[in-house]
């Protein structure tokens, strides 16, 4: 083994021809060695630092095989980070290689990564918890005008017809006072409990067009958030416009799907109860629906995704709950912990303006606050109209922030699962993102 001037490996074989004690520069490979008598014992065995060259270098000038003994040193990196190579590449022979932030050895201190490209509201990367609820809440702050001119705008919509229906028609048709009667009759009861649940499905129903109407426009202004580009609201609907008819579809779908689930659960003990198991079919009810809400939730936190994917991405309606079941697959205690925690979050920042509104319109109204809370007071038009505009209120709260939580959790688990944290940097106009060059760090 021949071994380059500066460095020498410890411990050369016999093998090789040397001598323990010799060093690698002062052998010449060409003149031949003297043969050693075969009656002369061998070389006695040294001691482990007697084969190691005497010609070592100096101490913080190690060079690697290849250099020559003079030649100076490579001048250090171009500037830290984790984009920069050393002049020649990684693996060129040259020593003295410096850490970033320019302290010399492996020794130094390591910066750690640079920050993610943030051309929006979010970093390009995997988002946390915090973030994603920042990330909603940002949007709304710094789009605030296309948000909540969105926001108010379905809100008045939604709330004035929810107004009319209750104040014209369900009012005058339907009855709860039974609820409250301790002497009423199974039929009462029964009739109450119908009259509460039209009532309720009714205005249910119209929140919900309300509600998919502004996620509809507000997907696409996150969309345009997250890459740092303003829209107004006139762009937002005429990109939503297109496909607000399927995302009808698929909510509808969807409630057709989780109603379809609780009710073949309950199936069992309705015909209990109509074999004249009135109190066994009534348990039979309530465990049933309670085992098959279990699944309907599964089911819709598994397809919660899907209407940013068919906005998003232009899919049809069975596509895009396809394409949500993918992205959740393995994370569905952690997409339905964010989305519980958003409509929480949501819901009691609603509620402080909300509530106040309710009890003054029950005290403007003709029972007051005890009629309101015992449920017995007059729903006149005094306390639908207040009540209203508390709800307009609480609408253009809620509404951003768990259809701005939908959309970053559909972008966070693709970035996670499909890298389009890049695709996103394209379309931002980050130069050069991922490419590790010089100068092209993301963040930075």
């Amino acid at each position: 083994m021949k071994d380059t001037p500066g460095w020498a490996s410890p411990g050369p074989a016999p093998s090789d021809g040397q001598e323990p004690g010799t060093s690698g520069p002062a052998e010449q490979p060409d003149q031949p060695t003297p043969a050693q008598p075969a009656d002369q014992p061998g070389p006695q065995p040294q001691d482990p630092g007697s084969k190691w060259s005497k010609e070592q270098p100096p101490p913080a000038q190690w060079s690697a095989p290849g250099d020559s003994p003079g030649q100076a040193p490579p001048p250090p990196p171009p500037g830290p980070g984790w984009g920069s190579r050393p002049p020649g590449g990684y693996g060129s022979g040259h020593g003295n290689w410096q850490g970033p932030g320019g302290h010399g050895g492996w020794g130094g201190q390591w910066g750690g990564p640079p920050p993610a490209a943030k051309p929006g509201v979010i970093p390009l990367r995997p988002l946390g918890v915090g973030e994603i609820l920042d990330g909603a809440v940002s949007t709304m702050r710094t789009y605030w005008r296309t948000v909540l001119g969105i926001s108010l705008t379905v809100a008045v919509v939604t709330e004035i017809v929810v107004i009319l229906l209750q104040g014209l028609v369900l009012n005058n048709r339907t009855s709860t006072e039974a609820l409250n009667d301790p002497s009423a009759t199974l039929g009462e009861l029964t009739r109450a409990l119908g009259d509460a649940l039209l009532s309720s499905g009714v205005v249910f129903l119209i929140s919900l067009i309300g509600t998919v109407a502004a996620t509809a426009l507000l997907t696409t202004v996150t969309s345009r958030a997250v890459l740092g580009k303003p829209v107004t609201t006139a762009e937002a609907w005429g990109d939503a416009r297109p496909r607000v008819v399927k995302l009808f579809g698929l909510i509808f779908l969807l409630l057709l799907i989780a109603v379809g689930v609780a009710f073949v659960g309950a199936v069992p003990g309705i015909l209990v109860a109509l074999a004249g198991g009135g109190a066994a079919g009534a348990g039979l009810i309530v465990l049933g629906s309670l085992c098959t809400g279990v699944v309907a939730l599964w089911l819709m936190i598994r397809f919660s995704l899907a209407s940013a994917a068919l906005m998003l991405e232009k899919q049809g309606i069975m596509k895009a709950m396809s394409r949500s079941a993918k992205l959740v697959r393995g994370s569905w205690w952690r997409v339905f912990g964010i989305q519980l925690l958003a409509t929480i979050i949501a819901n009691i920042v609603a509620a402080i303006v909300v509530i106040p509104f309710g009890f003054l319109a029950a005290a403007l109204s003709g029972d007051g606050v005890s009629g309101f809370l015992e449920g017995t007071g007059d729903f006149g038009w005094t306390f639908l109209i207040i009540s209203g505009i508390g709800s307009v209120i609480g609408s253009m709260i809620t509404f951003p922030i768990t259809a701005g939580v939908t959309v970053l959790l559909y972008i966070d688990q693709r970035i996670r699962r499909e890298a389009l944290d890049l695709e996103l940097a394209r379309a931002a106009g980050v130069q050069s993102y991922g490419s590790g060059s010089a100068g092209s760090t993301p963040g930075s």
